[in-house]
């Protein structure tokens, strides 16, 4: 059987169930599915955490951890989560932000984002709309919220679906 290339994007709030969506997504396409994590392990309840989500997932995945360089693994013919697109971009932002603009940063993620999708796979997408709950009083959290932001829009608008969690309820934004 020949996989076509497909990007879903499932976004939504914290704890609205954006990940269970995206992992029973991914399950009733394949046994197999690829998890790839971007997140950094910050401290060592961060770490607890990765692990209990780990668990979570059982056998039948293939776990991939990644902070940036997602191209550089091969996920041709699987159906893959990236999750998530904020800690993905929270490394960019936090690895370059003294040195590069928001804009650079947008570019180097949108390049990254293009690199790997090139790929024939099924690429889920999970992101936090961030930019939901008002306008930060902190000018870093407002810089990475223009980035994240701007990140949501470039990836939906290469999506061929976009989902809107709502309280676990997944909401079709896009299907094309």
């Amino acid at each position: 059987m020949t996989m076509n290339k497909k990007i879903t994007l499932v976004t939504g709030g914290e704890r609205s169930g954006k990940s269970g969506f995206a992992q029973k997504m991914a399950l009733s396409e394949t046994p197999h599915p690829v998890y790839l994590a971007t997140s950094r392990i910050w401290d060592e309840e961060f770490r607890l955490r990765v692990l209990r989500h780990q668990a979570d997932r059982g056998p039948e995945w293939t776990n991939i951890e990644e902070e940036k360089e997602l191209s550089k693994h091969n996920v041709e013919g699987r159906v893959v989560i990236i999750d998530c697109v904020t800690l993905w971009l929270t490394n960019f932002f936090f690895d370059n932000e003294k040195e590069k603009s928001i804009d650079e940063i947008l570019e180097m993620a949108k390049q990254e984002f293009t690199r790997f999708t090139s790929q024939n796979a099924h690429f889920i997408f999970v992101t936090n709309e961030i930019g939901m709950g008002g306008v930060p009083i902190d000018p870093v959290q407002r810089k990475f919220t223009d980035l994240q932001g701007w990140m949501n829009q470039f990836i939906a608008s290469n999506a061929d679906e976009v989902f809107l969690m709502v309280s676990g309820i997944p909401m079709e934004v896009k299907n094309r």
